[in-house]
């Protein structure tokens, strides 16, 4: 998704008001209660939010020009890996074995096996179209975001297929763009 993501595929950004920000404010509270306390801090009442509209219905979420949430459509909110990595407890995990990081890193998408093989852990509380922080063995950090296509059960069940659609991983388009200028 921000595979080849740069400032030309901004298309527009627009200060949103104040009923559009408690509304983002509020989603972004019911999709990770584990920020609520936060999010005074992260989305401050007074600066301004700004949305950034991107290709493909893409949506960031900017406040002082740091891009911290992003949505495909009118899809969940889901953070930046910058912002993950500093409240890494606010998503749900899934661990991809060894095998697995070198695809993920290079964009592709989560494989039902990755998941389920030794090295990897699943959350059996995740349901089908849930943002997810995908973990590697071994590693301290989430090193994508993704988008579940069927749930943690059906996963080990099914155990074929992609499991979690990579919507944002390290050293991609968004993880380059530290701020937005």
């Amino acid at each position: 998704m921000f595979k080849k993501f740069s400032f030309e595929d901004i298309s527009a950004q627009n200060q949103v008001k104040a009923s559009v920000q408690r509304k983002i404010r509020q989603s972004i509270a019911d999709e990770y209660p584990g920020l609520e306390p936060l999010l005074d801090d992260l989305l401050p009442k007074k600066s301004p939010l700004i949305v950034a509209k991107c290709q493909n219905h893409l949506n960031l979420v900017v406040v002082n020009n740091v891009p911290l949430f992003f949505n495909v459509r009118d899809g969940p909110y889901m953070p930046t890996l910058r912002l993950l990595h500093q409240y890494p407890e606010i998503m749900k995990k899934f661990q991809v074995d060894r095998g697995a990081i070198k695809f993920v890193l290079s964009g592709a998408n989560i494989m039902c096996p990755g998941l389920t093989s030794s090295g990897g852990i699943l959350d059996d509380e995740v349901s089908e179209e849930t943002p997810v922080a995908i973990m590697a063995e071994g590693k301290q950090h989430a090193l994508a975001i993704g988008y579940t296509k069927m749930s943690a059960k059906d996963i080990r069940t099914v155990n074929k297929g992609i499991g979690v659609d990579n919507m944002h991983y390290l050293n991609d388009g968004l993880w380059k763009m530290e701020r937005l200028e």
